[in-house]
């Protein structure tokens, strides 16, 4: 009788984007947010994370940390007639997470460390020394968006305020569904609970 060889199972890192896809649709979010802190850039993202850059679970950290893993250094002073076809998707991708970083789709989450600071702090650094020396590139972050990060600007101080988490999921949706659409300060915007419908993301944003 023919013994049955059990085939190799691909890592996370190595698998198929369906296979990564599927993961991501089924783990829990603190495990994507682990996945695409670690996520391979050396083949086309959009696919995976795409989607996943899309989801409102992902917090400012998180997507900062993605955003520089993917070396946005490589095409930010390079015409964009210029980058080769085999890394325009990871351009491309680049160009996606930095538009929701700069438009404040990215949140903080109360009482998060920053993982990537020395990293984050470079690139404002050369952003400042850019401005000085009149040169643009293509990928500015906004400093006060990432300034909520990196100065704690919404972590909470549990002396001076309450706040009631996933009490109530639908109860707080509803509540918080008007305030979301006419746009609010990130002050109260930090109370938002994360999102778990995997059918509500802005995959359909272009970029």
């Amino acid at each position: 009788m023919p013994r049955h060889v059990a085939k190799p199972v691909a890592t996370r890192s190595t698998a198929a984007p369906e296979e990564q896809l599927a993961y991501l649709r089924g783990c829990s979010q603190d495990q994507a947010r682990s996945f695409v802190r670690d996520y391979d850039w050396s083949g086309d993202p959009r696919r995976v994370l795409g989607w996943v850059m899309a989801q409102k679970f992902m917090d400012l950290g998180t997507a900062l940390t993605v955003f520089l893993n993917g070396q946005p250094h490589r095409f930010n002073y390079m015409p964009k007639r210029d980058i080769p076809e085999e890394l325009a998707g990871a351009a491309l991708m680049l160009d996606s997470i930095c538009l929701r970083l700069n438009s404040g789709f990215y949140l903080v989450w109360p009482d998060q460390d920053v993982e990537d600071r020395p990293r984050i702090l470079r690139w404002l650094e050369t952003q400042s020394e850019d401005r000085r020396e009149g040169r643009q590139g293509r990928y500015i972050l906004d400093e006060r968006i990432v300034a909520t990060l990196l100065d704690n600007q919404l972590r909470l101080d549990r002396n001076a305020e309450t706040a009631v988490y996933h009490q109530s999921r639908s109860l707080l949706r509803d509540l918080f569904s008007p305030v979301l659409e006419l746009g609010v300060s990130r002050r109260m915007l930090r109370f938002h609970p994360p999102q778990e419908d995997p059918n509500d993301d802005l995959t359909n944003l272009r970029y």
